[in-house]
């Protein structure tokens, strides 16, 4: 990084992308985003002129984060805040500042309950139960959403699974690039695993496609989408009866990790499968446990005078 008299935004904002990259393993579309944001703070903050980092007031990080929550949503809101956050430790790691301007970031609130929205155990095995294997998209879809109920695999991560990630022998399946910039090395269940070769015995287009998922109806063979798994989410809810607090492929997630939070999974088991990066991103799952909550609440203390 350049001096304090020498900082240029793009300078910044390279420094700051090669630090995401080297040594936080951050993936290139998480630090697009953080990037994005990080341009708007510092062009509010010093309207297109020489940035001095050292001149960043808690009050200018407050504002910004406040006139946001009227322009998105609250989840977009909270990136913001996250991109701001990790840009000022990374100020800090470089010397550029010598304080926590991180803890001036204001916290957002998420949801109004703070309960993850999600199926309970008795109808997430109802969907799984339900879904279709009688036509070679019903076989197609059916894979799809066992690998995220049971792999706890991302949308993203379904469309870029491929036909060398599945190791057949070992019972394995590879996760190529999680959000964390990373990958990962997943057991196959047999469930799943039957699943996938039901559909690539049977029902996969002829394709030179390497991904496992491709479509069956225009542009054959071609790769799935991302938008093609929210669909093979939404019509097997319909096709349950269900009616779902929340639509998608995060469904399946989320209803994942609050099973495995009632069935005695760490937090630490959970984050690993899910390739969470922190337990702070875990946490939101445990706040549906309302009888672990209240073994570890502690008493409430008592006035005295």
């Amino acid at each position: 990084m350049a001096s304090h008299d020498r900082l240029t935004l793009d300078g910044v904002l390279a420094g700051f992308d090669e630090h995401l990259r080297r040594t936080r393993g951050v993936c290139a579309g998480t630090r697009r985003n953080y990037a994005r944001f990080v341009r708007m703070f510092l062009q509010r903050v010093f309207a297109g002129g020489p940035v001095d980092v050292a001149k960043i007031h808690p009050r200018d990080v407050v504002e910004f984060v406040v006139n946001l929550t009227g322009c998105y949503r609250p989840r977009t809101v909270e990136l913001a805040a996250s991109s701001l956050r990790s840009v000022f430790r990374f100020l800090r790691t470089e010397g550029l500042r010598d304080d926590r301007l991180e803890d001036a970031v204001p916290m957002v609130p998420h949801r109004p309950t703070g309960l993850v929205r999600h199926l309970d155990p008795e109808r997430f095995e109802q969907l799984i139960a339900s879904l279709d294997s009688s036509s070679p998209r019903g076989l197609r879809d059916r894979a799809i959403i066992l690998c995220m109920a049971r792999l706890a695999l991302r949308a993203s991560e379904v469309v870029q699974l491929r036909l060398e990630d599945v190791d057949w022998r070992n019972a394995t399946v590879r996760v190529r690039a999680r959000k964390t910039g990373h990958g990962a090395l997943l057991p196959l269940p047999g469930e799943v695993g039957a699943a996938l070769a039901g559909y690539l015995q049977h029902a996969r287009p002829d394709t030179r496609a390497r991904q496992v998922f491709v479509l069956h109806w225009l542009r054959v063979g071609a790769p799935i989408s991302s938008s093609i798994v929210g669909r093979a989410v939404d019509n097997a809810l319909r096709r349950a009866g269900i009616e779902a607090p929340m639509r998608g492929a995060n469904l399946l997630r989320h209803s994942l990790a609050t099973d495995l939070l009632d069935r005695g999974a760490s937090m630490r088991e959970i984050a690993d499968l899910f390739g969470h990066s922190s337990l702070a991103t875990t946490r939101i799952y445990a706040s549906v446990d309302v009888a672990a909550l209240r073994e570890v609440a502690l008493p409430w203390p008592q006035v005295t005078s």
